[in-house]
């Protein structure tokens, strides 16, 4: 017998995300059973920008569940909330829905939504937007994911479960997400079968809160003359695949680098540029000096460069 096949739960799952479609299929691998996946076209994703976008309709075809597309992305639509009044859901399981649920819809479900956030602090620290690019770019070394009952506010709903994990120097936006995907599937095996036994346990966040803010395409720029080759490796790591990506320009061409290894702190070149392209190689890896060191790309686009080119 699957482990969660005892949950009878009417639940519904709301998501487009590429992380929730992973801790969805765990969850129903576990005997999980859902009434109703809510997610989103194609098409509202990209114009809602929404990252790293995941299309549920062939989990749901082999599972038998049947699918809602929102009207709105904010779930404010008339039609959307008419949709969970209609169903009364006990739970809403997120999986990667990077906007409020309205409170409208909350107050329709016997037991409530279940969502993660996660922050290089224990929460309230933390709250707000990115917090996985933000905790790459400022080059924390730990993560906290926590699973929280959402209330309308912004992530300040009581604490259901946390997990800690490393960020290492090698981790990037999606390694990161798949230690998210793997400790949000342990979690909710764990607090789904304690809802069930009737055993749930909620930590009221307590403190003054702090909030990550929001990051546009345009924070991906790289200043080589006042960035780190620090600085420069972490922001690259955070915003590379499924986000929008790192760049600078040669010239007009805009330098995308998805990207890039710490190459040499040792190694100078004095009197050349920072920025400037001190050699690339046969298969297209190029070296650029920074201001305390040398960089390696090795994933970039387009692939026009040549030796002593300047990137701004």
């Amino acid at each position: 017998m699957s482990l969660l096949s005892k949950v009878s739960l009417k639940i519904c799952m709301v998501g487009c995300g590429e992380v929730g479609y992973h801790i969805v299929k765990n969850l129903i691998e576990e005997g999980l059973k859902f009434s109703y996946f809510v997610t989103l076209t194609k098409e509202q994703a990209i114009k809602n920008k929404a990252s790293g976008y995941t299309d549920f309709s062939d989990l749901a075809s082999k599972n038998n569940t049947p699918i809602y597309y929102a009207k709105k992305y904010s779930l404010k639509d008339e039609e959307d909330l008419l949709f969970f009044e209609k169903n009364k859901f006990d739970l809403i399981i997120l999986g990667g829905w990077q906007r409020l649920i309205p409170d409208e819809i909350l107050k329709t479900l016997t037991i409530g939504a279940i969502g993660s956030h996660g922050s290089s602090n224990f929460l309230p620290l933390g709250r707000g937007r990115s917090p996985l690019n933000w905790s790459l770019i400022q080059n924390k070394k730990r993560f906290i994911n926590h699973l929280i009952l959402l209330k309308p506010g912004i992530d300040d709903g009581d604490i259901l479960d946390y997990y800690q994990f490393d960020i290492n120097e090698f981790d990037n936006i999606r390694t990161l997400y798949y230690k998210i995907s793997l400790t949000s599937f342990e979690m909710l095996k764990k607090v789904l079968l304690n809802i069930e036994d009737g055993k749930l346990i909620k930590l009221e966040q307590k403190g003054e809160p702090t909030y990550y803010p929001k990051r546009t395409e345009e924070d991906g720029r790289i200043d080589f003359k006042y960035m780190s080759v620090d600085e420069i490796y972490n922001l690259v790591r955070a915003v590379t695949y499924p986000y929008p990506g790192a760049f600078c320009f040669i010239n007009d061409t805009k330098l995308m680098i998805w990207d890039c290894k710490i190459f040499d702190r040792s190694i100078k070149y004095y009197g050349r540029e920072y920025g400037e392209v001190i050699e690339v190689f046969i298969n297209g890896d190029f070296v650029v000096n920074c201001l305390d060191g040398l960089l390696l790309v090795t994933d970039y686009e387009p692939k026009i460069l040549k030796k002593s080119l300047v990137l701004r």
